[in-house]
């Protein structure tokens, strides 16, 4: 089978979906802020199941639309998107290594992307 080369708009769906997923660990972290069993842990680890679920019904369509392999690498931009929520959400720094950390998995990812990973 030959794979199609990716769009943007391939790109953003999946991208998407890696958003989706990521906001779970938000939700999980504000969780985690408040007391064990509390309204407001109850309400944001509540959430954290919701938001998995609606990743779930997207993730089967996006692995329906994609290869596995790219599908899965992409999914590892969680790692930055994580990030990003850690900065904006939580106005936790970023280090140099993080962001080279980052660096490397965007690249592994946009190598299994193209069509030299053929």
């Amino acid at each position: 089978m030959k794979k199609k080369k990716l769009g943007i708009i391939d790109i953003l769906q999946l991208q998407s979906a890696v958003v989706v997923y990521s906001l779970s660990t938000v939700a999980a972290k504000l969780a985690s802020e408040h007391e064990f069993l509390s309204f407001k842990y109850i309400l944001f680890f509540g959430l954290e199941f919701v938001i998995l679920a609606a990743y779930a019904l997207i993730w089967q369509q996006m692995i329906k639309k994609f290869q596995l392999s790219i599908a899965y690498a992409n999914k590892a931009l969680t790692l930055m998107w994580s990030l990003v929520w850690n900065f904006v959400l939580f106005h936790n720094g970023i280090t140099p290594f993080k962001v080279v950390g980052v660096v490397l998995v965007v690249i592994g990812v946009m190598v299994m992307n193209s069509e030299v990973a053929e």
